[in-house]
C-alpha cells in the first residue's frame, strides 16, 4: 500500500514526464535530494506545478537568497537551553547520527526560509497587502548540496513515534494542523532526539512563545515577499490558479512559516 500524504501529492518515485523533469530541476536549483510537499501538491493540479515553478525559479537564482538569509538572521528566537553533547550520547544518539541530524536541520533551515520569501512573493503579486520595510542580507549561503535520508511515511513509523510527530506538529500552530511538517518525519529515524525536542518545546508552546514566533516569521516572510513580488513575470496562469494560490497560502502561512522559526530554534539547541 502506498503511503498517503496529508494533502494530495505526487510521490517523487511516481513522477514521470514533465513533472519528473521539474522535480529534477527543483532538486538541482535548491541543491537538495528532496522535493518538498508544496511542489508535490502543486503537481496534482493541471498546469500548476509548471506555472508556479517557472514563475518563481528566477527568484531562487536571483534575489531570494539574500532575503531568505535576512529572515534567518532577523528571527527573534526564544531563549531556550540547548542539548549538551553528553545529553545526546546518553540518549543513544551517537556522533555519526548527530552529523545526519544536523544535515537534516541545515537542509530545512536553508530551504524553508527560501520557500517562505519566494512563495510569499507569489502571493503578494496576486494579493498585495501593506508590509513593513525590510532589507536583504548583504550575503547569502549557497545551496548545501548534502543528501538527507529518504522521507519515511507516517504509516511506517511505530505508533508512539507517529503520535510524537503529530504532537510536535501542533506546536506553534494557531489552527488545527492540516499538514505534517516533513522535518519531524525526517527526524523520526531518531525517536530519542524527537523526545528531547518535545521536552525542549513544551514550555514555550504552552506559554505562547512558539505561536508568537510563527506570527513573527509570517510577517517577515510577507515583508520580504512584498519586496520581491515586482520581479515576478508570470506567464498566462493555469485554470487551476485559484487552487495553486490557495495551496501556496496554506503552506506559507502554516507549515513553512512555523517550521522556519522552529527549525532555527531546534538547530540552535543542537551542538555543532
Amino acid at each position: 500500500m502506498k503511503a498517503q500524504e496529508s494533502v494530495p501529492s505526487v510521490r517523487e518515485e511516481d513522477a514521470a514526464g514533465e513533472i519528473a523533469e521539474i522535480f529534477a530541476d527543483i532538486r538541482k536549483v535548491l541543491g537538495t535530494n528532496v522535493v518538498n510537499l508544496i511542489w508535490r501538491n502543486l503537481a496534482t493540479m493541471p498546469g500548476a506545478l509548471r506555472w508556479t515553478w517557472s514563475t518563481v525559479r528566477p527568484l531562487y537564482l536571483g534575489d531570494a537568497p539574500p532575503h531568505a538569509e535576512a529572515v534567518r538572521r532577523t528571527i527573534a528566537l526564544p531563549d531556550l537551553p540547548g542539548f549538551s553533547e553528553d545529553t545526546l550520547l546518553a540518549a543513544g544518539i551517537l556522533p555519526p547520527d548527530q552529523i545526519i541530524i544536523r544535515q537534516v536541520l541545515d537542509s530545512y533551515q536553508y530551504t524553508n526560509a527560501l520557500a517562505l520569501v519566494v512563495l510569499s512573493a507569489l502571493l503578494a503579486r496576486f494579493e498585495p497587502k501593506p508590509a513593513e520595510p525590510v532589507q536583504p542580507a548583504t550575503a547569502a549561503p549557497k545551496p548545501l548540496g548534502v543528501k538527507i535520508p529518504e522521507l519515511p511515511p507516517m504509516d511506517a513509523l511505530d505508533p508512539e513515534v507517529a503520535r510524537l510527530v503529530a504532537e510536535l506538529n501542533g506546536f506553534g500552530e494557531d489552527t488545527q494542523p492540516q499538514l505534517i511538517a516533513s522535518m519531524y518525519r525526517h527526524l523520526a529515524y531518531w525517536p530519542a532526539y524527537l523526545a528531547l525536542v518535545r521536552t525542549l518545546l513544551v514550555p514555550p508552546h504552552a506559554d505562547g512563545r512558539l505561536l508568537a514566533l510563527t506570527n513573527a516569521t509570517r510577517a517577515l516572510g510577507h515583508a520580504h515577499g512584498q519586496m520581491l513580488a515586482a520581479q515576478l513575470k508570470p506567464a498566462a496562469p493555469p485554470d487551476a490558479l485559484a487552487d495553486a494560490l490557495a495551496s501556496c497560502r496554506l503552506f506559507v502561512e502554516h507549515p513553512i512559516a512555523r517550521m522556519t522559526g522552529l527549525c532555527a530554534l531546534i538547530r540552535r539547541a543542537t551542538p555543532a
